[in-house]
């Protein structure tokens, strides 16, 4: 996960270099698509790991994938199909401001949810008890 959210953070960085670069907004709007492309991934494969662990598909760290690719996805549409350009550096910073938290609250829980089930990432099995009720929340106390 630390490494996932690692290429996340540099590929986020590179999209913020290219927004504000002077060349043409072109190689910007590629990065952010490089940016997406990995987040695609990376949401799958926590989602993956939350369903391994007990957690309920309509969970709120899952939903909250969800609503973040939505949001990169059309954003991708609008700056190719309208060209508004000037989206990409906004939608930019908010990930940025928004992914630490994600990272420090849901992220943690679920690494927390993978430690007590015994998950391991390389067979995708978790040797411990799973939760008798699924979980709907971020898997966290504090999201109770």
């Amino acid at each position: 996960m630390d490494r996932t959210h690692e290429e996340f953070v540099a590929l986020l960085a590179d999209a913020r270099a290219a927004v504000e670069g002077a060349g043409p907004p072109a190689p910007a709007l590629a990065a952010f698509e490089r940016l997406l492309a990995h987040t695609v991934e990376h949401f799958a494969q926590e989602d993956r790991w939350m369903a391994a662990t007990g957690f309920a598909p309509e969970n709120c760290h899952a939903r909250q994938h969800a609503v973040v690719l939505q949001l990169m996805n059309e954003t991708v549409r609008v700056v190719r199909d309208e060209a508004r350009w000037p989206l990409l550096g906004l939608v930019i910073d908010e990930l940025g401001r928004w992914f630490p938290q994600h990272a420090l609250m849901m992220d943690a829980a679920l690494a927390q949810q993978m430690a007590e089930t015994g998950f391991d990432t390389a067979s995708g099995l978790a040797t411990g008890p799973l939760p008798e009720l699924a979980i709907t929340h971020c898997g966290g106390a504090g999201c109770r």
